[in-house]
C-alpha cells in the first residue's frame, strides 16, 4: 500500500472539510470568546463571574469528549455530527441573546458540549471515513485547526469587540456551525448505529470532571498556596481516574491503555505534555507589551507564532513515512519544544528584542507539530479491533482538552510565582514548560515504537508481527 498524498486527501475534500471544520469551530470559539468577554462584561455586567466562562466551557468540553464513542455507537457518523453542530449553534445563540452573565455562562457550557463532541468526532471518524494510509494526512489537517483557531480567533473577536458587536460574533459562530452541518451528509459515509444502550462510566466521569474543575479553579485564584492546593487535588483526581479506569469494565480510554507492554499510555502522555506547552500563549501578549514595548495588536501575533509553527510543521511533517524518520520526529518534537521555550526564557529582559522571540516561538511550535500527527495515528493504530481503535482515536480529544485545562492552571501558578517581577514571571513560565516538554522525551521512546508500528500498518503492507496483539514481544518495540 502506497503512502497517501495531500492530492489523494483532496479526493476526500468534503470529508476533510467536515472533520477539520468541526475542530476549527471549537478552536476559533475559544479565542473569539476571550477577545469578546471584556466588551460583554461592560454590557451585561458579571465581573465576578468573568473567569468562569473558560471553566464552564472546558468542563463541558472534556465531558463531551468522553461520550463521543457512545454517541457514535448509538447515532452513527452523520447524526452524531448533526448533534455536535446543532448543540454548538444553540449554545452560540444562547450566548448571543444573554441578558446577564449567568445566562452567558450557560451558553458557554452548551458551546463547550458541542465543541467537545465535534473535536472528539474529528479524530474518531477518521478511523472510518478515510482509508488507513490517509490517517496521518487527515490527523495533521485536523490538528492544525487548533493553530488556525489561534490565528483567526483573536482577530475575529477583536474586530467585533472593536465595534462593540459581541453578540453578532456569537451569531456568526452559530451560522457557521449550521453551514458546516449542511456538508455532513455529503462529506461522511453513513454508519449503522448500534441501538444497544451504552453504559456510562460514572466513576471515571466524576473523577475527570473533578480534576478539570480543580485545575480550572486553580487558574483563577489569586493566592499561590490555594492555587497549588487545587492543582495537587486535580492531579490526585487524575490518579483516581486512572485507578478507576483500570479496574472498570466500562472505560473512557481503551482497555489496551492499561495492558502491560502497551505503548498507548505513553502515546497519550506524550501528546498531553506537548499540547500543554501551548498554555504559554496566553501570557505572551502580556510579556510583549510589558517587556518588549509592543502595541496590543503586535503583541497578539507573538502567541500566534507558536501556533503557526505547530500548524506548518504538522502539514510538512505528515509526509514522513519511513519508520526511522517517524521515530526521529517523535523524539525530536519534545526536545525542540523544550529547547525553544528554554531559549525564549533566556531572552526575557527589560526592553527585549521581540523579533528574536518570534523566530524562537516558531521553532518551539515546530516541535509540537512535527510529532503530533504521528503520535495521533499511533494511538488510532494501536489495536486491530475497529471499535477499540475508534475509542482510542476519540480519546485523543479528551487528552488534548485535559492538557489545555492543566496547562492553563500551571501557567497561572508559574506566572504568579514570579510576581511582581515581569521578567521573573516570564522566565518561570517558560522554564517550567520547557521542563514539562523535556519530561515528555522519556515516554516518547515507547510512543515512538507505537508510531513506527502505525507506519507499517497504514503506509506499507502489513507484516505478521504488525498483527501481534498489544502486550506481545513485538509490541514492546
Amino acid at each position: 500500500m502506497e503512502s497517501g498524498s495531500w492530492r489523494e486527501l483532496g479526493a476526500h475534500f468534503s470529508t476533510a472539510v467536515v472533520l477539520a471544520g468541526g475542530v476549527l469551530v471549537g478552536a476559533v470559539n475559544i479565542y473569539v470568546a476571550a477577545s469578546l468577554l471584556p466588551t460583554a462584561v461592560s454590557d451585561i455586567g458579571g465581573e465576578r463571574l468573568y473567569a468562569w466562562n473558560t471553566t464552564a466551557f472546558l468542563i463541558a468540553q472534556v465531558v463531551a469528549t468522553m461520550f463521543v464513542s457512545r454517541v457514535l455507537a448509538r447515532r452513527g457518523n452523520t447524526m452524531s455530527y448533526y448533534l455536535g453542530f446543532g448543540v454548538f449553534a444553540v449554545g452560540s445563540v444562547v450566548c448571543a441573546v444573554s441578558p446577564a452573565m449567568p445566562v452567558l455562562l450557560a451558553g458557554r457550557g452548551i458551546q463547550g458540549w458541542g465543541a467537545g463532541l465535534l473535536t472528539g468526532l474529528g479524530f474518531a471518524v477518521i478511523h472510518s471515513a478515510l482509508p488507513p494510509h490517509l490517517w496521518t494526512r487527515g490527523t495533521a489537517a485536523i490538528s492544525a485547526m487548533f493553530g488556525v483557531g489561534n490565528l483567526v480567533g483573536p482577530a475575529l473577536g477583536g474586530v467585533f469587540a472593536q465595534f462593540g458587536s459581541w453578540r453578532l460574533a456569537f451569531v456568526v459562530l452559530a451560522v457557521v456551525a449550521v453551514a458546516m452541518a449542511a456538508l455532513v451528509r455529503r462529506g461522511l459515509p453513513r454508519s449503522a448505529p448500534d441501538r444497544k444502550q451504552a453504559p456510562v462510566p460514572l466513576g471515571s466521569l466524576v473523577a475527570i470532571v473533578a480534576a478539570v474543575g480543580a485545575v480550572s479553579v486553580a487558574g483563577i485564584l489569586p493566592d499561590v498556596v490555594a492555587m497549588a492546593v487545587f492543582i495537587v487535588f486535580g492531579f490526585a483526581c487524575v490518579l483516581a481516574f486512572l485507578l478507576v479506569e483500570k479496574r472498570a469494565t466500562v472505560r473512557v480510554l481503551p482497555a489496551s491503555t492499561y495492558r502491560s507492554g502497551s505503548s498507548l499510555r505513553w502515546i497519550y502522555l506524550t501528546i498531553m505534555c506537548l499540547a500543554s506547552g501551548v498554555a504559554v500563549e496566553s501570557f505572551l501578549p502580556l510579556f510583549g507589551q510589558q517587556l518588549g514595548g509592543l502595541p496590543p495588536v503586535a503583541a497578539g501575533f507573538l502567541s500566534a507564532a507558536l501556533s503557526f509553527g505547530w500548524s506548518v510543521a504538522q502539514i510538512v511533517g505528515s509526509s514522513a513515512r519511513r519508520p526511522r524518520t517517524v521515530r526521529l520526529l517523535c523524539f525530536g518534537g519534545p526536545a525542540v519544544l523544550s529547547a525553544g521555550l528554554a531559549g525564549l526564557a533566556l531572552l526575557q529582559q527589560e526592553n527585549a528584542s521581540t523579533l528574536a522571540w518570534l523566530f524562537v516561538l516558531l521553532a518551539a511550535g515546530t516541535g509540537i507539530g512535527m510529532a503530533m500527527p504521528h503520535l495521533s495515528v499511533a494511538a488510532m493504530s494501536s489495536t486491530s479491533d475497529p471499535g477499540e481503535g475508534q475509542q482510542a482515536a476519540a480519546a485523543i480529544a479528551t487528552v488534548l482538552t485535559m492538557a489545555t485545562a492543566f496547562g492553563a492552571s500551571i501557567a497561572g501558578l508559574l506566572v504568579n510565582l514570579g510576581a511582581p517581577s515581569m521578567v521573573a514571571s516570564a522566565r518561570y513560565l517558560l522554564i517550567g514548560f520547557a521542563v514539562i516538554a523535556a519530561v515528555a522525551i522519556f515516554p516518547t521512546a515507547a510512543a515512538g515504537a507505537g508510531a513506527r508500528r502505525a507506519v507499517r500498518r497504514t503506509g506499507h503492507p502489513p507484516r505478521p508481527r504488525d498483527r501481534a496483539p498489544s502486550g506481545s514481544s513485538s509490541d514492546r518495540g
